[in-house]
């Protein structure tokens, strides 16, 4: 079972990280743990070093069930076989089991200290070998600027950076072996074509700053109906009068503008989307189901993989019946990801083995 945390330690992880260690040496220890009686857990905790620091966290959960897994360790150029449980933590730099990066601060100029990056692990089962890859891409920092053009700036930014890490993981350094990357790859809607369709029959009011003459909002009412408010936007507000459009049949209505992911369809594959947007869900504790109104909803959170990883859990038509590829705890708070409020999780054969892939987890 793998699973892949980004922001780990939480929002105000100076404060929090101090109960990280606390809470993994608990998960490993639990009850509902006892049949995984191997495990590697790699935390990114340093956030002192802004240098290196990208809050990313993988968990790597090996059932009893499976008697022969090694790991790749990336300095030797070997494998290793993977016995008892091992928490590696700090910067990670160090550690030669893991390859781990943090984009550089010239790919989003915007934000004066990203931690944006990925981190990758190889793994050999039965003979059959693949690369896991923890990977955190970059925000919308603000929806006005990312409704300017279609596709957005930040789309853009997000394109290179991901290319930058299928390009790392495929170079000459090491043997070329199946991959899957899932976590946050902070996937947005294209906001120009959504809005204009929400908004088709809207009129669009302009508020600019008054001492700059900046524009701060946009405000769509309807022509008629008493020129009802049917879309307010901010740098970070996206208020849509009826949240039922995002989440009605899962959203599938806006699958349409969902289209990052499509610069890439020669080198990734996805399995079919049958979840409702995965962020921006509200904190608050007794509204599970509610998206806040920062941003609007998207498909953030998504498990990706080579065509060649494809091959491995897809062998038959019939294998999409038995692949899982879900969110987990719809009605429950967590965060503003599902499961915690973000998880994804999909099911998948692997030279006959069951494993489950889990993305984006933020521990609050």
């Amino acid at each position: 079972m793998a699973l892949h945390c980004q922001e780990f330690g939480g929002k105000n992880y100076e404060a929090s990280m101090s109960h990280v260690d606390k809470f993994v040496k608990e998960l490993l220890s639990s009850d509902a743990m006892k049949d995984y009686n191997r495990a590697r857990v790699y935390l990114d905790e340093n956030y002192k070093s802004q240098e290196h620091f990208t809050a990313l966290g993988s968990f790597y959960f090996l059932h009893e069930s499976l008697k022969n897994i090694y790991q790749f360790d990336f300095k030797a150029k070997k494998y290793k076989k993977v016995t008892g449980k091992e928490i590696y933590s700090d910067t990670l730099e160090s550690t030669p089991m893991l390859e781990k990066e943090k984009f550089p601060q010239d790919y989003f100029p915007e934000c004066k200290w990203s931690r944006k990056g990925f981190i990758r692990t190889r793994w050999c089962i039965t003979d059959c070998a693949f690369d896991l890859v923890n990977i955190h891409l970059f925000h919308d920092a603000s929806n006005l600027i990312a409704w300017e053009t279609s596709p957005s700036v930040y789309s853009g930014i997000r394109h290179k950076a991901l290319g930058y890490v299928l390009d790392r993981i495929i170079d000459q350094r090491f043997e070329k072996v199946s991959y899957f990357v899932f976590g946050d790859f902070n996937f947005r809607l294209d906001a120009k074509a959504v809005v204009e369709t929400l908004c088709a029959k809207a009129t669009m009011q302009t508020v600019r700053a008054a001492d700059t003459n900046e524009v701060v909002k946009l405000i769509f009412r309807e022509s008629d109906n008493d020129r009802k408010v049917m879309l307010q936007l901010e740098k970070k507000l996206f208020d849509y009068f009826n949240q039922d459009v995002f989440r009605d049949n899962n959203g599938t209505a806006l699958l349409e503008f969902d289209r990052e992911l499509s610069v890439f369809k020669d080198r990734l594959y996805e399995l079919d989307i049958s979840f409702p947007p995965s962020y921006p869900y509200s904190e608050d504790s007794s509204q599970g189901k509610q998206y806040m109104n920062t941003r609007c909803p998207a498909w953030c959170d998504r498990i990706l993989m080579s065509h060649s990883a494809k091959e491995l859990i897809l062998k038959s038509e019939n294998d999409e019946k038995i692949v899982i590829y879900d969110h987990i705890g719809p009605n429950v708070c967590m965060g503003d990801h599902k499961l915690q409020d973000r998880i994804l999780q999909t099911v998948f054969s692997a030279a006959g083995t069951r494993w489950e892939a889990q993305s984006g987890v933020q521990p609050n």
